[in-house]
């Protein structure tokens, strides 16, 4: 998504045409490696010989990179919820809170280390699927708790954006433009600004429950809100992975391309979660 580190870092290499030295019969090395230096057939001892390039990523690859991150997730996330939620109705449930909290705290820090590392870290994104499968397990017990079944119907509403997405963005029904990536952008900064006062203001006792708007009208439109923008930010995710298919970047780049992915997912069940719950609150 645009206000994705991972893919805003992509999109700017493509920009700068690092991602596109890999295009067939360039001279450049490519993405994330060193330039060769221009030499002529005299100097050049390997002339003739055919040269070694970097394996390219494909649809396939990130696809197989978003099942393996997915598959982990939903283990880590599954034993955490059963976990949680036993600990919920046994009254220690801030043995629980300590697993959202600290699990939501520690996937933060590894997504900024992810996002301005400057190479691709396989155990980094490993690492950062277990604490967000901690986070999203011990949250949706809490939710799970206060409204029973709430986490089931997040999940299948989630599918189903999912879904509808990607064939919208699959038909064309759903574009994706420069301007659209810049609208979005906009939208996104001004979101987290008011999430983060949201925050404060909750964290403070200024404010409880869901904060700003509660489970008002107002609630449930700035909840609208920000599930638009997570569905949208999908249809971004499927438009940069497409790119960097067609730049042919090196395949290492599927496992970043998945995390992204995996990073606007969540989101958009967390923000189901969030819709849901005020709706039957």
């Amino acid at each position: 998504m645009a206000g994705n580190p991972v893919f805003s870092k992509f999109e700017r290499d493509m920009r700068s045409g690092q991602a596109a030295s890999f295009q067939a019969g360039g001279q450049q090395q490519g993405y994330g490696f060193p330039q060769q230096p221009a030499s002529g057939p005299m100097y050049n001892p390997t002339f003739g010989a055919p040269q070694v390039q970097p394996e390219r990523m494909t649809l396939d690859d990130v696809v197989t990179k978003s099942l393996n991150l997915f598959g982990l997730l939903l283990v880590v996330a599954a034993g955490t919820f059963v976990f949680a939620d036993r600990a919920i109705d046994s009254q220690t449930s801030s043995t629980a809170l300590g697993l959202w909290a600290g699990g939501g705290i520690v996937a933060f820090v590894l997504s900024l280390v992810i996002a301005f590392r400057k190479t691709i870290s396989v155990p980094l994104i490993l690492a950062y699927t277990v604490f967000e499968g901690l986070f999203l397990g011990a949250a949706s017990a809490f939710f799970n708790s206060a409204y029973p079944g709430v986490v089931g119907q997040a999940i299948l509403a989630t599918l189903c954006v999912f879904g509808g997405m990607l064939l919208g963005y699959k038909t064309g029904v759903i574009r994706v433009t420069a301007r659209s990536r810049r609208i979005f952008a906009g939208m996104l900064i001004g979101y987290l600004l008011f999430a983060l006062v949201n925050f404060v203001l909750v964290l403070t006792g200024l404010q409880s429950g869901f904060g700003i708007g509660g489970s008002g009208a107002l609630g449930i439109g700035i909840s609208l809100f920000a599930v638009a923008l997570a569905s949208y930010s999908l249809a971004i995710d499927f438009d940069s992975i497409q790119q960097g298919v067609n730049a042919g970047v090196p395949r290492q780049t599927s496992w970043l391309m998945a995390y992204g992915l995996m990073l606007s997912v969540v989101w958009l069940y967390v923000e189901m979660l969030r819709l849901i719950a005020r709706f039957r609150d």
